[in-house]
C-alpha cells in the first residue's frame, strides 16, 4: 500500500486535508496528516527548521512507496523532506529561492494572531465559493502562527528540485502566491503542473472543487506511483 503524508499550511491544521484524506483512503493510499506543533516555548521561539524536523520525521515513519503532498508553508516544507519522498504535490506552495521574490511583501509580528483574530465574515472571504459548514469549520479551527517561520519562508529558502516526479497544484486566483510564480517554478524544474479552476488560496483544500482536485492529484499518482 502506498503511504501519503500531507502537510498543512500556516495557521491550519491537518483538519485542512479532511476532503483530500478520504480521496486518498478511498484510492487505498494510506494517509497521515499531523498538526505542525510549536516549541516548548511557544509560538514566537518556533523557527521553519523545527516545523521542518517534523515533517522529515513524520516522512521517515512512512512505509514506501510515499508521497509528501504539501499546501502553502506545507509545499515548502515538504520540498525540504523531498529526498526522502518518492513523489511529491505541492499545493500553491510558498515557494523557495529564487521564486520566492514573487511573494507579496507583508511585515509579520512575532506571533500571527490568526486564531485570536478570526472573524466568520473574513474567512468567508478568503474561502470565495465554499459551502457554509467549511466556512464555518475552518473560522473555527484556525490557529496563530509563527511569524519568524513567515518570515524566514518569505525571506527566501534554498530548496533544490525534487529527484522524484512531482505535481504542482494551482489555483486561479490566489493572493498569497500569485499562480505564475508556481508556474514559473515548475517550467524551471519540468515538474508537471495541474492548473485548476479554484479562486483562493486554500481552495485546493477547502473549496467545492477541492474532493475533484483532489481526485486528480490521486490519478497523477497512478501514474507516476503505480500501486504494487
Amino acid at each position: 500500500m502506498r503511504a501519503a503524508l500531507l502537510v498543512h499550511g500556516a495557521g491550519g491544521g491537518g483538519w485542512e486535508w479532511n476532503v483530500w484524506r478520504g480521496v486518498f483512503e478511498a484510492a487505498r493510499i494510506r494517509v497521515e496528516a499531523p498538526d505542525l506543533e510549536p516549541v516548548r516555548d511557544g509560538l514566537a521561539a518556533t523557527r521553519l527548521e523545527d516545523y521542518q524536523a517534523q515533517v522529515c520525521a513524520a516522512l521517515a515513519d512512512l512505509p514506501r512507496p510515499r508521497v509528501l503532498v504539501g499546501a502553502s508553508l506545507g509545499g515548502l516544507l515538504a520540498l525540504g523532506a523531498a529526498t526522502d519522498a518518492d513523489a511529491v504535490v505541492l499545493v500553491n506552495p510558498l515557494p523557495p529561492a529564487p521564486w520566492h521574490a514573487g511573494l507579496p511583501v507583508r511585515a509579520w509580528p512575532h506571533v500571527v494572531s490568526w486564531r485570536r483574530d478570526a472573524r466568520l465574515a473574513g474567512t468567508r472571504r478568503a474561502l470565495p465559493g465554499t459551502d457554509e459548514a467549511t466556512a464555518l469549520f475552518a473560522f473555527r479551527h484556525w490557529r496563530d502562527e509563527s511569524g519568524a517561520v513567515l518570515r524566514e519562508a518569505q525571506g527566501g529558502v534554498a530548496r533544490g528540485r525534487p529527484a522524484c516526479p512531482t505535481l504542482c497544484v494551482v489555483s486561479r486566483y490566489d493572493e498569497d502566491v500569485p499562480p505564475e510564480t508556481t508556474r514559473a517554478m515548475a517550467d524551471a524544474w519540468g515538474a508537471e503542473t495541474l492548473q485548476t479552476l479554484s479562486d483562493s488560496h486554500v481552495g485546493p483544500l477547502l473549496g467545492r472543487e477541492a474532493a475533484g482536485i483532489a481526485a486528480q492529484a490521486v490519478e497523477w499518482l497512478n501514474r507516476a506511483l503505480p500501486a504494487a
